[in-house]
């Protein structure tokens, strides 16, 4: 294995082990507001700030979650156009 994907794969396994944090303490103040519901991304953004504020790995999660945002919205663009090409090939065909 090269030294860049042993570099990916390390970085991919740390931001794993921060989201796994942010995860357990977003439930952690879920718990403590007593599991009221209607309140995930409010819990969510404050776990991950006060998990990231001292961590010397929060830039490199704050990259990998941009990236991961920044392919998920060229995912979706792409199947919107296919949607909106099978449409237009659907209403053609039934004309």
């Amino acid at each position: 294995m090269d030294s860049d994907t042993r570099r990916q794969k390390q970085q991919a396994l740390m931001t794993e082990l921060l989201e796994r944090k942010i995860r357990l303490h977003a439930q952690h103040l879920y718990d403590q507001r007593g599991q009221a519901e209607g309140q995930a991304l409010q819990d969510w953004v404050k776990a991950e700030s006060e998990v990231l504020e001292n961590s010397t790995l929060a830039p490199l999660y704050r990259k990998s979650r941009a990236e991961n945002r920044d392919s998920e919205e060229f995912a979706d663009s792409g199947s919107a156009q296919f949607t909106a090409a099978d449409s237009s090939a659907s209403e053609a065909g039934a004309s």
